[in-house]
């Protein structure tokens, strides 16, 4: 009655009621919603509005999947769904919600919006710049980017509300953007790495007009800020489907956009085996829940431009150790144009890098002082997969694995003394007194020693 009667008073408005899927026609249940979800929508229905669970959590549970975190749409605005919970704090500026914190789970609710209309919606390349117009359940499902990300689960009732086909596209398992695709990829380009994957995490096709436009529009992504960038590049890559993902990138035209020297790397040798061989071990580790450093992931992606620049210092005579510093400063510094590394990550993948020519030295004091070295394990988990994938010898990985689990009196045995440091320069500290002694500016150990700072 509603419908129609805005239909007559708005000429040209269309409206399209939802098909709503009852408990019996799909496999959904409310105790697979997290114990804060039910109790914020339970909330939000008990103040008189509406409150579903939306978006990639549904699309999970319809998967099959575990979602991470649950997310909450709603008919009442942020100033409405504050006072309601005893911690909720309103954010954002492009797009305002509200953060509930029930225990140690925190829930985003977003009030339902509209499309954004108007010359300052988006930029001279069609980017959406706010998003803050507050609408309809049903305009809010048609400004999402995929149908699958379009559905709304009621825990109450357990009804799937569905607007724009996504239940009829999950079980084709078809991956479809809600609109005209190129609108929508110069909304968000960001759009176009979600599909890619979203795809290969759900085991979905791509619609073919969906992906038609991607190769052409996939410079788009230079205009996207770095920060974001990299939040979505970590999505991609701990996804635990990186490797089927990478591949799809490159496949759509995305890679070189996204990663400047993905390419650079892929074309090399050794380095599309250690690639590979990287992504394997950090896909398994995601799907059997045990954690995965980014900035180790960043560490494999980067490391053979960088060992390509430093041994092409070294061919030139550079010392070994400033020379692998500089390479490593000059990727980085290209990678940054692009995406914003943060600080604390960038800092642990130079601390990677610099200890791999620390594990050449097997003689005197120098094994048990790495061995103390807060990075060990990562930087020996980054030697095995040189090693794995033919970088370096295996036997190299192999005594450092035994070396690292032995005892004391097994670890001197292991020592190799035909490798032990040239007389005079045995103590590091006597060394240093020595050149302070002679002139030297700070006594620090000298650039080709082996001994990165």
């Amino acid at each position: 009655m509603i419908r129609r009667l805005l239909a007559r008073l708005i000429p040209g408005r269309k409206t399209h009621a939802p098909r709503i899927y009852g408990p019996a026609d799909h496999p959904v249940r409310s105790d697979q919603v997290s114990r804060g979800a039910r109790m914020v929508t339970e909330k939000l229905h008990e103040a008189g509005f509406r409150a579903f669970v939306v978006g990639g959590a549904v699309r999970d549970l319809l998967l099959g999947q575990t979602p991470k975190d649950f997310d909450i749409a709603t008919d009442a605005t942020p100033e409405q769904v504050k006072p309601l919970f005893r911690r909720a704090y309103v954010i954002g500026r492009r797009f305002r919600l509200v953060h509930v914190h029930m225990g140690a789970e925190v829930l985003e609710v977003s009030t339902f919006r509209a499309a954004q209309t108007g010359d300052d919606a988006t930029d001279e390349h069609g980017r959406l710049l706010s998003d803050n117009v507050y609408g309809t359940q049903e305009g809010d499902a048609a400004r999402r980017d995929f149908t699958i990300n379009a559905l709304y689960f009621d825990p109450q009732s357990e009804e799937i509300w569905d607007y724009v086909g996504g239940v009829t596209d999950i079980r084709a398992r078809r991956l479809k953007l809600i609109g005209a695709p190129v609108t929508r990829f110069r909304e968000d380009p960001v759009r176009m790495l979600r599909a890619v994957r979203l795809a290969a995490k759900g085991g979905l096709a791509i619609d073919p007009k969906t992906a038609a436009p991607i190769p052409k529009l996939a410079s788009l992504i230079q205009n996207v800020p770095p920060a974001r960038l990299f939040d979505e590049m970590q999505k991609l890559l701990l996804s635990g489907h990186a490797t089927e993902t990478l591949a799809s990138l490159r496949a759509h035209g995305l890679s070189h956009g996204l990663l400047p020297l993905l390419d650079v790397i892929l074309e090399q040798p050794l380095g599309t085996k250690f690639i590979e061989v990287a992504l394997a071990g950090t896909d398994t580790r995601v799907r059997e829940g045990r954690p995965v450093s980014p900035a180790f992931l960043f560490a494999t992606l980067l490391w053979h431009e960088v060992l390509q620049q430093w041994n092409g210092a070294k061919a030139r005579g550079d010392k070994p150790i400033p020379a692998l510093f500089d390479a490593m400063d000059r990727v980085l510094g290209t990678q940054a144009e692009r995406i914003a590394i943060p600080r604390r990550f960038e800092a642990t993948i130079k601390e990677i890098w610099a200890l791999q020519p620390r594990f050449e030295q097997r003689a005197g004091s120098r094994p048990f002082r790495l061995l103390e070295h807060e990075r060990f394990r990562a930087a020996y988990d980054f030697l095995a997969l040189r090693a794995e994938s033919g970088e370096v010898a295996q036997d190299l990985a192999d005594w450092w694995t035994r070396f690292q689990d032995a005892g004391e009196a097994e670890r001197t045995a292991m020592l190799r003394p035909d490798e032990a440091p040239k007389k005079g320069r045995r103590s590091r500290g006597r060394g240093r007194k020595r050149r302070a002694e002679a002139g030297g500016l700070d006594g620090a150990p000298p650039a080709d020693s082996g001994e990165p700072g």
